[in-house]
């Protein structure tokens, strides 16, 4: 008996969508096996995240308001800068250190970006969305006290130090991380980003 070809097609697409929901069931249990086994569940590396978020946020409050709101604390700050920014109370009139903070943001956005090597739809998402958000910090860091802008920096610096020093071979051995999976890892960064950039 020949079978209506509206039926078939329905049928198949059926088939096709349980074989898709099926897929992703098992995609999904194979994950959360590799996570219990390797004991690396993605929310662990996001505690990071939210400590270090409220804590950036009152520190930045906090030298907000001894910039602006303590004259007792403002005048050590008005007097305590350096080169081009003496003045900590006011933003930084020649765009500096917004800058410079721009530039380490977007080159810790970029070394995590070379380090995938398909990185997903979500992923690329997430990227540009954090590279727009180190262009937006460039104007914010201008119009706020440079000792904010100056924090921010610094804050920046040893972020980009810390993935650059853990990064080290002989890093990993002295404090017996897993080893590497490159003897080389800085050359093959530098090559990471001419290739994507420069070719």
């Amino acid at each position: 008996m020949l079978s209506h070809p509206c039926l078939s097609d329905n049928s198949k697409r059926l088939d096709g969508e349980t074989e898709r929901f099926q897929f992703q069931k098992n995609l999904r249990r194979l994950v959360s096996q590799l996570y219990v086994r390797d004991n690396c569940h993605p929310f662990k590396a996001s505690v990071l995240v939210w400590v270090q978020l409220p804590l950036w946020i009152s520190l930045s409050l906090a030298l907000r308001n001894l910039s602006l709101n303590q004259p007792d604390v403002g005048a050590y700050l008005a007097a305590g800068g350096a080169l081009w920014f003496p003045d900590l109370t006011v933003p930084d009139s020649s765009w500096i250190l917004p800058v410079c903070l721009g530039l380490t943001n977007l080159l810790l956005v970029e070394v995590f970006s070379l380090q995938r090597v398909n990185p997903s739809r979500v992923q690329r998402i997430v990227t540009n969305a954090v590279r727009a958000f180190s262009l937006l910090m460039i104007p914010i860091a201008a119009t706020v006290p440079s000792s904010m802008a100056l924090y921010w920096l610094t804050s920046s610096l040893v972020g980009f130090s810390h993935n650059l020093v853990l990064r080290s071979p002989a890093v990993h051995r002295l404090l017996r991380l897993q080893t590497p999976r490159s003897e080389t890892p800085y050359r093959d960064l530098v090559s990471a980003f001419i290739t994507k950039y420069c070719k």
